[in-house]
């Protein structure tokens, strides 16, 4: 048997063989690039790529088929990304994100008029302080009520929890964004605390009743589980449970809300702290009606909706990867109306100004039915 280290010699030495050749291929799609420039040739040509899947196949055992597709698959697409720049077309998406990055403000607004989800004390409100000194703020019931107030300019700004870090995606909002107009300016993370409030004079071997929000509810099961025979109810979020238990005139009920809503609704604590863990936080995302790119903005948000065929995920995750960048969330969620077919949401972690951002906002849409841009911002720590 041959020693490690004379295989391994062997395995650099094919790899220089790969690279060289690598070299010798990217140096050939500069000249099928040129020669589409000057014919006015699309980039992509699927037939042609098929048949090379399938040569590729073809010339390996069974079990080296899928492998031999996969790198054949990266070769083609680091090659399409390179003819994507080379032939710098004009591209609607690239300009419109270039246009914003232009007339960008330097800082963001101070001051705004904010569209909140629920009543004064809900999270959202507390995320919208943190977004800006001096908010005013407008509350609404629902979720889509934020999204209109943005979308019909009622409101400057919106603010939404879109995820959770132990309860996961808020699914309702995610499934807005496939129906409203905006784009994300920023996002921040606030730190959940929920406590058990009631009215003075109420104990905890009183309460009958919990009223909260279906996150915060799901947050704090553990808890919830300790208190046999306690019904919860799901409401708008915790400030809305707050306000309920405050106006009631039952003294077996209780909510499951933030520290400000004790204050503010003059509750008192029956217990602190009882979410299932203490590194909890909810994501909010700051919503505008105009697509604006603040300075320092290194994380952007997309929609897209590929072909139900396979492999056809795997082509959009390639670019990223061909293009070195980053993606820090994926979700996916069912297309109302379309059966068995989904959108999927991406967080990626790139500054705008990037060159490789500007290639993958050209090229995207060469591998996917739909592409939407979201926006690009940056988090409050």
């Amino acid at each position: 048997m041959k020693d490690i280290e004379e295989i391994r010699s062997s395995i650099d030495g094919v790899d220089q063989q790969i690279v060289e050749l690598f070299k010798r291929r990217i140096a050939l799609s500069d000249d099928v690039a040129s020669y589409k420039k000057e014919h006015k040739l699309s980039i992509v040509d699927r037939k042609r790529e098929r048949k090379i899947l399938q040569e590729a196949a073809g010339q390996v055992d069974d079990d080296m088929k899928s492998y031999v597709q996969v790198l054949m698959s990266l070769l083609m697409e680091a090659s399409r990304t390179r003819q994507n720049a080379d032939l710098a077309r004009a591209n609607p998406l690239g300009e419109k994100i270039a246009a914003a990055l232009a007339a960008s403000p330097s800082l963001f607004p101070q001051s705004a008029f904010v569209a909140c989800q629920g009543v004064e004390g809900a999270y959202s409100q507390i995320a919208a302080d943190r977004f800006f000194k001096h908010a005013d703020i407008s509350y609404f019931d629902t979720f889509e009520g934020v999204f209109r107030a943005v979308e019909q300019r009622f409101s400057d700004y919106g603010v939404l929890p879109i995820e959770n870090s132990t309860a996961g995606s808020v699914n309702e909002v995610y499934d807005l964004m496939t129906k409203h107009d905006f784009h994300i300016v920023r996002t921040c993370r606030i730190k959940v605390d929920h406590n058990l409030l009631a009215k003075k004079g109420t104990a905890i071997k009183d309460v009958h009743v919990i009223y909260s929000h279906e996150q915060a509810i799901a947050q704090c099961s553990h808890y919830l589980q300790s208190l046999p025979g306690v019904k919860v109810h799901v409401c708008e979020n915790t400030a809305v449970a707050s306000k309920i238990v405050a106006e009631s005139k039952r003294t077996d009920v209780a909510a499951l809300a933030s520290r400000a809503c004790e204050e503010l609704y003059g509750l008192v604590p029956l217990a602190r702290s009882v979410q299932n863990r203490d590194d909890n936080y909810t994501r909010f995302a700051c919503i505008s009606r105009n697509l604006t790119i603040y300075p320092g903005s290194d994380r952007s948000s997309l929609m897209l909706v590929v072909s139900n065929n396979p492999g056809s995920l795997f082509k959009v995750l390639a670019k990223f990867y061909a293009l070195d960048i980053n993606i820090i969330k994926l979700e996916s969620r069912p297309i109302q109306g379309r059966d068995f077919e989904f959108m999927f949401y991406f967080d990626v972690d790139c500054p705008v100004a990037a060159p490789e951002f500007k290639q993958l906002m050209e090229s995207l849409g060469d591998v996917c039915e739909e592409l939407r841009y979201l926006g690009s911002y940056s988090e409050v720590l």
